[in-house]
């Protein structure tokens, strides 16, 4: 499709290009990001089952016309039942090839960067495997941490600091252990587990100068101290991943600057 509402087929063969449109702040979207996901025939986007528009779809919407926006339904709450959720990728898979086949190019939208934690991975795996001659590309995004570095003023690194980055989906131990290194610490999809990870901070002494923030450019966007979450309430696995109706939100990001006594002293 075009601005007229034609579709334009690519000369090349099909292309799956995976566009990041960053946190949630629709101006956060890459002009290469825009381009992408203008220039696509079929703009899909990935949606939970029986839900409402997601972060990623209202991004999108910003940038094209709803007409041109799929919904693809992927388990993105599932992590527990590896059945359902390798179902639920085929079926994804398998929709975005034949979309492929009809349209010739497709974006798929993902919030932040499409290699970093993003289901555009498992999906391109699929189509791949079902579209040989599809070529896979991706567009960088802004991750959340940048976002929240930028908003909540946390410098992420500088001269030799390493800069971790941990999914507390896998496990305490793992966030501990990074705590305890000499770098900043980043930490991805917390939410359920905010007292946990606020007494892991507690131990380390890596509490002061901490932020965590959820809903980043979005009306509801929250950047507090990391001290605050000794407050949290406590959570559990029936949270929503989007909305964490039990507590915090599932997608809350923490940054624990490494510790800085002198300027340019880690050069």
């Amino acid at each position: 499709m075009n601005g007229s509402g034609g579709e334009v087929r690519e000369a090349g063969g099909p292309r799956l290009v995976g566009v990041g449109v960053g946190p949630g702040d629709p101006d956060l979207v890459t002009v290469k990001g825009v381009k992408a996901l203008r220039s696509a025939n079929v703009v899909v986007v990935p949606v939970m089952e029986g839900s409402g528009t997601g972060r990623a779809e209202a991004t999108v919407l910003h940038h094209v016309s709803r007409e041109r926006i799929v919904r693809v339904v992927l388990a993105l709450n599932e992590r527990e039942d590896r059945a359902r959720r390798e179902a639920a990728w085929d079926a994804a898979g398998e929709r975005v090839a034949g979309l492929l086949r009809a349209h010739g190019s497709v974006a798929f939208a993902t919030i932040g960067d499409p290699n970093v934690y993003s289901t555009f991975t498992y999906l391109a795996q699929t189509v791949g495997e079902l579209v040989p001659e599809a070529v896979v590309e991706t567009v960088p995004g802004i991750t959340a941490m940048q976002d929240l570095a930028a908003r909540g003023g946390a410098v992420l690194t500088e001269g030799k600091e390493p800069l971790t980055l941990v999914p507390v989906t896998a496990g305490m131990a793992v966030l501990r252990r990074a705590l305890e290194g000499p770098g900043t610490v980043v930490a991805y999809k917390f939410g359920r587990r905010a007292r946990e990870v606020a007494a892991a901070l507690r131990a380390t002494g890596r509490t002061e100068g901490a932020v965590w923030g959820s809903a980043l450019g979005l009306p509801q966007e929250s950047i507090r101290p990391a001290a605050d979450l000794e407050a949290a309430p406590e959570t559990g696995p029936e949270a929503a991943p989007e909305t964490g109706d039990t507590g915090l939100p599932y997608l809350s990001t923490l940054i624990a600057p490494a510790r800085r006594e002198s300027r340019g002293g880690k050069l």
